[in-house]
């Protein structure tokens, strides 16, 4: 019996490495796209994983385990933005001020002129509703039944904010063209 129990230890540690690098990397992404804090959202990455390692006889039962665990990290960054810890911790920090500062930081300033960091801070501006289908959309490559499947939303609604988001995306990124920044 012993056996039989290191060896399931042994599947389930070798499946948890596997998954931890297929999807770590993209779903830490993802949960800092919704926190804009790369440790909380490592945190929340870290626990998605010890989720997936305590639910490993399940696995079998999930229809699809990208959308499972997307939608858990999904719902843990929704959680942790809603908590009222989250907002005083972010609200009251000193990097909130250097953020939101119209001066940029001189390292900051070379950093900002390639256009992939243009489009990040661009897409990070979007209201979240858009920021979400925009992210899913375009950097996960989630199709749209995917998306409805992972935000719970309908697929018009789905279609509308692709488009409201490119629209202000489009209308963000013009603002970074003119102000130079």
């Amino acid at each position: 019996m012993r056996k039989v129990k290191n060896a399931e230890n042994s599947d389930r540690d070798a499946w948890l490495e596997t998954i931890m690098d297929e999807y770590g990397e993209r779903l830490t992404k993802l949960a800092y796209n919704y926190l804009k804090d790369w440790s909380m959202a490592e945190d929340i990455v870290q626990e998605v994983f010890v989720t997936c390692f305590r639910h490993y006889e399940k696995i079998d039962e999930i229809l699809s385990f990208k959308a499972w665990i997307y939608r858990l990290v999904i719902n843990r960054a929704k959680d942790v933005l809603k908590s009222s810890a989250f907002k005083r911790v972010v609200m009251n920090s000193s990097l909130f001020s250097i953020f939101t500062s119209q001066e940029p930081l001189p390292e900051m300033s070379l950093v900002k002129r390639s256009e992939e960091e243009i489009l990040s801070r661009s897409v990070l501006d979007l209201p979240i509703k858009y920021r979400e289908v925009i992210i899913l959309y375009y950097y996960e490559d989630c199709s749209n039944d995917e998306i409805q499947g992972l935000l719970g939303v309908n697929g018009n609604t789905i279609k509308t904010r692709l488009n409201r988001g490119r629209g202000k995306l489009k209308k963000i990124m013009e603002r970074w063209e003119q102000d130079g920044t």
